[in-house]
Parts: C-alpha cells; sequence; structure tokens
C-alpha cells in the first residue's frame, strides 16, 4: 500500500496512529470544551485530520471586467473537499458519530507559489447512549463549533449535520482612467466594484445553502463568510462561506427558561 494519502485510504502511519487510539484519546479541545462535550453526552475518541496538497491551474482574466475565474473556484473546492473527505475517513476508522471543533486551513509553501496545502481537522467523537448520529449521508457529522456553542445546540433540540461550505474566485475589475478621474475629490459608490463583491458574496452562499439541503437541515448556524486574496493579487478574491448545517433531534429541549426580573422602582 502506498504512504499517498488518496481518496481511497489513509497513510500507513495514520493506521497506526489510530490503532493506538484504542486505548488513549487525543484532542484538541480544551479542558472546558473536553467537560461540555461530556456533559452534552459524548466521549472523545481521537484528533482526526486530513490533507491535499493541491496545484492550482492558470485562469486567463480580462483586465476591465467582472467575472468568476471557475476553474480556480473548482480547484479551491475540489481540494478542500478531499481533505475533508480524509478526515471523515479516519473519523470512520474510529467508529466515531462525529467530528467537532473542525477547522479548515491553508498553508503556503516555499517550494511551490501555485500549490497549496489544505487541512482539516478536529476531534472525533461517539454518542455514550449507543445512539447513531450520524447524518443522513451515513457519514459522522461535522462541525466547527466550540464545545460549549455544541453543547447549547444540543440542548435546543437541534443537532450538526455537516460542515457546509461555498467557495467563489472572483475577479474585480480594474477602473479605467476616465472612472477614476470622474470620482477625484468626490463622495461616490462605485459601482462596478459594489456589484462585483455583491455577486461573488451571493455565490458562495448559495453554493453552502444547496450544500445544506443535501443534508436535509433546517438550518445553518455560526455561519461566517471568508475573503482572502491567497497568491492571486488584490484584484481577485476567494470568498469562502462556511457554517454548521443542523436537523431537528425531536429532544425535549432542556435549555433553562429567562429568570423574571422583577422591578423595585416604585
Amino acid at each position: 500500500m502506498s504512504d499517498t494519502p488518496s481518496s481511497e485510504g489513509l497513510p500507513k502511519d495514520a493506521g497506526h496512529r489510530l490503532e493506538e487510539l484504542r486505548n488513549l484519546f487525543t484532542s484538541d479541545l480544551s479542558v472546558n470544551e473536553f467537560l461540555l462535550i461530556k456533559e452534552a453526552g459524548f466521549h472523545p475518541l481521537g484528533f482526526v485530520m486530513g490533507s491535499s496538497i493541491y496545484h492550482t491551474g492558470i485562469q486567463t482574466r480580462k483586465w476591465a471586467k467582472s467575472q468568476e475565474l471557475d476553474k480556480l473556484t473548482e480547484a479551491m473546492y475540489n481540494a478542500r473537499e478531499l481533505a475533508m473527505t480524509r478526515m471523515e475517513e479516519e473519523a470512520q476508522q474510529l467508529d466515531a458519530d462525529g467530528i467537532v471543533g473542525v477547522r479548515l486551513d491553508v498553508n503556503y509553501y516555499e517550494w511551490g507559489s501555485d500549490s497549496a496545502e489544505f487541512i482539516a481537522m478536529g476531534t472525533a467523537v461517539k454518542a455514550e447512549n449507543g445512539q447513531s448520529y450520524r447524518n443522513k449521508l451515513g457519514l459522522p457529522f461535522t462541525s466547527d463549533l466550540s464545545g460549549q456553542d455544541f453543547w447549547t445546540l444540543m440542548q435546543t433540540g437541534y443537532l450538526p449535520a455537516g460542515l457546509v461550505m461555498g467557495t467563489c474566485v472572483y475577479h474585480i475589475a480594474h477602473r479605467g482612467l476616465a472612472q477614476t478621474l470622474s470620482s477625484v475629490g468626490q463622495n461616490v459608490e462605485l459601482p462596478n466594484f459594489t456589484q462585483a463583491l455583491y455577486e461573488a458574496r451571493e455565490l458562495a452562499m448559495t453554493r453552502m445553502q444547496d450544500e445544506a439541503g443535501r443534508l436535509d437541515a433546517a438550518g445553518i448556524v455560526g455561519v461566517r463568510l471568508e475573503e482572502k486574496s491567497h497568491q492571486w493579487g488584490s484584484h481577485t478574491i476567494e470568498f469562502l462561506s462556511l457554517g454548521t448545517a443542523v436537523v431537528r433531534s425531536g429532544a425535549e429541549v432542556t435549555l433553562p427558561k429567562p429568570t423574571t426580573i422583577i422591578s423595585l422602582d416604585h
């Protein structure tokens, strides 16, 4: 078996590390998060991760035209999907119900300006009551919620289904000399920039929602929208939308009711 990771298997060293986790657990949870995960009825199995070093191709763009760079969008999405899939494979090796505290990172190295390492990592957990909490696809759920937020979510009658994302790499058109001169010294909206950024964010958000729909999610919590230029220059930006898709568990809501405040004013 090759030591090179693929979507069909894990590196040999990963298999050895996961085997050792049957006798002890590893986790990047803080002590407080560890306690709350246990309070929610789960125990950590081990720290799991997936990696993909991906070469991004070249896509031509027009200097004065705003447009999505679909080849770069596809590359950024596929690279993260490979990393996420390998992290999920490690969790399945541990018979986990889910992965909490998931982080997605991108690292660039000196040996390749057009290549990047995409990493997914988190703590695999398993329910203590023996019930399966895997999602609609039969995979361990993934969530980027903190231990505190995970505990709170469980008390509200919802469960995490998966970390969902949408991405869009967009080229923002440069302004011509006439456009630049016409706005010198004025307070004025730059409609070409406004429209381009608006459209790029909308594409990323819509794609994230589409992923949640495939999980039959009731909603997405903890949504954040990140903007990164990576190494493409200031006029090419990736918009990445991330959040945790949730489904209703049907469990009784156990959050305490708000305390009634009695006014002492007369």
